[in-house]
């Protein structure tokens, strides 16, 4: 049977104009959404546990600014479209301070940890967060590394909820020792180090390579000193000195490494030195004009790379009139947000399967891995030397007129080290 047409009533042909409006509505959101980044908007809070006071505030006064700068750009623009937010909390360079920061982060939520300036701060963590997670399923915290170096955190003490993003203390050896057996120069090496976990290892594996690479050269000295107590380097230096030592090893930093240079220059110690951390606030200052051509440093990176990483250098520099060089933080936020993205998801126990085996290239310095086996990013390795600026490498770190050449290059597979980590991974 026809049904007989009737003609729709104003209101009802509103009714169909609204749902045929709303329809379109949707459809746009829906494609706009189609561009968006899947956790726009997210907020990741985080958690930065390193000395503000004390010897060593200069540096972790620097890094907090770093990590302030760097999250602001990153903010802007990363694949996951997540807010990055940093909380800073002074842990006076102490593990038992660190671990009330630890419990004072958690208790606000927070779950993403990052900490470098000191191994013996990073082994306490990595023991209070294994057994934290252990007690709370489901409230799981990640500990990422900038920057402390000591080869058992990847090895026998390695945890899968611990990354680090520094070169360890063997990586950087390897690449200082590859460059050093073919100075001829060199024939008597004093191992000077401060007395913890880092300064243990850098003397050991100094030893280990050197013995390996150049058995000809001599350890003629070999000292380890309080970590962040020294005021007065001048003792050393004649020891030093009287060694007949042509050149120093240290893995010394801050106020250590940069005393340790000013006694050197004050007492006319005109040997080599080959160091971790040259570029690290303070220590510019303290060489000055002196020790062209004779302070070697070995890093992940260097002040005069260019790119996107030189671009940030430099509008810190204008911004703070201090330098940038803790390049780890980039290689942390681009290593979480493509992990965000990939797992959509800001879990930490997602994002840290996520970021197993993670490659990708960074704007520091090209193809980077986050090692599955122990969680140690493999990275290009750099030598380079202090020297006066130039054309090619402008960059004046604490305005001196010098600055860090690069003199030599080391990809992943020359700077890589092996691994004993055996992971124990959630679920397994």
């Amino acid at each position: 049977m026809n049904t007989p047409f009737k003609p729709v009533g104003n209101s009802v042909l509103a009714a169909c104009i609204g749902v045929a409006l709303a329809a379109s509505a949707g459809s746009a959101a829906a494609q706009a959404k189609a561009g968006a980044k899947p956790l726009d908007g997210q907020v990741v809070k985080m958690a930065w546990i390193d000395p503000l006071s004390g010897l060593m505030a200069p540096v972790g006064n620097n890094q907090l600014k770093s990590w302030q700068f760097m999250i602001e750009k990153f903010n802007q623009n990363n694949p996951a479209g997540v807010k990055f937010e940093v909380v800073g909390i002074d842990n006076k360079l102490s593990p038992t301070e660190s671990l009330n920061a630890l419990k004072s982060a958690t208790d606000q939520g927070i779950r993403y940890i990052i900490q470098g300036n000191g191994s013996s701060v990073a082994l306490a963590l990595i023991d209070a967060i294994n057994k934290y997670n252990e007690r709370n399923p489901g409230k799981e915290i990640i500990y990422l590394n900038e920057a402390a170096v000591d080869p058992d955190l990847t090895n026998s003490k390695c945890s899968f909820w611990h990354f680090r993003f520094d070169a360890d203390t063997t990586m950087k050896m390897e690449a200082l020792t590859t460059f050093m057996k073919d100075q001829k120069d060199i024939k008597k090496v004093y191992l000077f180090n401060q007395n913890y976990s880092h300064g243990q290892q850098v003397a050991k594996f100094a030893k280990e390579y050197l013995k390996r690479k150049r058995p000809d050269i001599e350890i003629v000295g070999e000292e380890l000193h309080p970590l962040a107590q020294v005021r007065d380097f001048a003792p050393y230096i004649a020891k030093i000195k009287a060694a007949g030592a042509d050149s120093v090893i240290t893995g010394n930093w801050g106020s250590d490494l940069s005393l340790l240079v000013k006694a050197a220059v004050e007492g006319g110690y005109n040997g080599k030195f080959f160091t971790y951390y040259t570029g690290v606030t303070g220590t510019p200052t303290a060489l000055g004009a002196n020790g062209a051509g004779k302070v070697f440093d070995v890093a992940y990176g260097h002040y005069n790379m260019g790119g996107q990483y030189g671009a940030w250098g430099a509008e810190f520099k204008q911004k703070y009139n201090d330098d940038f060089y803790t390049g780890s933080i980039v290689r942390i936020l681009e290593s979480l947000s493509n992990a965000m993205a990939q797992s959509k998801s800001t879990d930490p126990v997602k994002v840290a399967f996520a970021m197993e085996g993670l490659k990708f290239k960074s704007s520091m310095s090209g193809d980077v891995e986050m090692r599955k086996s122990d969680h140690q990013l493999q990275q290009p390795l750099y030598v380079s030397m202090w020297q006066k600026t130039d054309a090619k490498h402008p960059y004046s770190p604490e305005n001196t007129g010098m600055t860090l050449a690069p003199v030599a290059e080391y990809p992943n597979y020359v700077s890589s080290t092996p691994t004993s980590c055996q992971m124990k991974r959630p679920g397994a």
